[in-house]
């Protein structure tokens, strides 16, 4: 007897979509911090000079320069003179602990201008470095790229020295010059934008700060530096933020990965007042959609769960979509409301999902990748759930 199934066939290529394979299908050609230990079974936990755990920052400096990586389980930022070429390479640098075989929160002391505590986003323009000190509460700020193993910061900003760490400064609302869960940060065009995720807002520094503690001029997200709310209190769909994360800057546009509205928010030019609305959103199909994958159990073309990170390779807007362990990318020249993606890495089609496609780790997969960064031809990949970091070449 013939059996006919009423369930989509989500294996088929989705109506007008074309897959561009985004990065060479032979996989990463360089793996980071991928311990095996004598007996075979991956060993991520013990701090060494090439280990990672959950790592979810990563950072090209130009021209070949310091490549960064921020290692969050072991509470360190791992810097390399220069971009790793052969896998499990050991980092020459580290800041935020004694030595590369210990870690702990803060280095087990005191708050200070060279220690870290769940350390995520990392950004630099070749010549200032920044930092997101995520459960410190604050963005650390060197004025020169480190030279040496904790070298102390510069500047700090959410705190009004480098001996505190309470969100909001222990405060029970925002302010302009707080930070709460700081995940996010990206040096581009002059300004320094923090994606503040536990305040739902992303802050904005027009210049440079100057001094600790600086207050943001611009704040995205809420209608005022002082609101912290979910969604801006429900102001509107086009203004508020569930999960920000990370933000990327392009041609003017300023792009932010809502992770916990499963949406990226695109400004098409920069905003000049606080709670201005985004001109429109990838990954749902109105200001008003908040459900992972538009409520459906498999991924699409249109679709995002969590996304996290994101960089631009190429004229193209490249987007860790992490909790469907996956990267898409879609054309930067021709965004609007609801565009689809055209190209795909670590899943084979569109409809597909699942941390490593639902096998052992391989170097075409990811498992839950936090954040990406690209330089030339390579895409920097921190993936996360498999405790490593992937260089992987652009597909030719």
């Amino acid at each position: 007897m013939m059996r006919i199934s009423l369930a989509p066939d989500y294996r088929r290529p989705l109506p007008g979509s074309v897959t561009q394979q985004l990065l060479d299908p032979r996989g990463a050609r360089t793996v980071l911090g991928d311990q095996i230990a004598a007996n075979g079974v991956p060993d991520p936990i013990r701090p060494q000079p090439n280990s990672l755990f959950g790592p979810r920052g990563v950072c090209f400096a130009p021209h070949g320069g310091p490549f960064f990586v921020a290692d969050t389980g072991h509470h360190r930022l791992m810097i390399w003179n220069k971009v790793p070429q052969a896998d499990n390479a050991e980092a020459d640098l580290l800041i935020g602990q004694p030595d590369f075989y210990a870690e702990g929160r803060n280095a087990h002391g005191p708050v200070g201008p060279a220690t870290l505590n769940m350390p995520t986003g990392v950004s630099t323009d070749g010549k200032v470095l920044a930092i997101a000190d995520a459960w410190n509460h604050r963005v650390l700020i060197w004025r020169t790229l480190p030279e040496h193993s904790n070298q102390p910061a510069d500047l700090v900003l959410g705190q009004a020295d480098f001996s505190r760490g309470a969100a909001n400064r222990g405060a029970a609302t925002a302010a302009a010059d707080t930070l709460n869960w700081c995940y996010g940060v990206t040096i581009a065009d002059g300004r320094v934008f923090v994606a503040d995720t536990g305040n739902r807002r992303v802050l904005v520094w027009n210049s440079m700060p100057r001094r600790n503690g600086q207050p943001a001029d611009l704040v995205l997200g809420q209608v005022d530096a002082t609101t912290r709310d979910d969604n801006a209190s429900g102001v509107g769909g086009a203004v508020g933020m569930r999960w920000p994360h990370s933000v990327v800057v392009e041609n003017n546009k300023i792009l932010v990965a809502d992770a916990g509205n499963n949406r990226i928010m695109v400004w098409n030019s920069m905003p000049n007042a606080d709670g201005a609305p985004c001109s429109f959103v990838l990954g749902q199909s109105s200001f008003d959609g908040n459900d992972h994958n538009r409520a459906s159990y498999h991924p699409n073309n249109r679709a995002l769960n969590m996304p996290y990170g994101m960089a631009i390779h190429d004229g193209t807007l490249l987007c860790a979509d992490t909790a469907n362990s996956r990267l898409m990318g879609y054309p930067l020249d021709d965004l609007r409301m609801d565009s689809a993606a055209c190209g795909l890495a670590a899943q084979s089609g569109f409809a597909d999902k699942g941390d490593n496609r639902w096998r052992f780790a391989a170097r075409d997969s990811v498992c839950w990748p936090f954040a990406l960064a690209a330089s030339g031809k390579t895409l920097a990949i921190a993936d996360t759930g498999n405790n490593r970091v992937l260089l992987w070449e652009a597909a030719s």
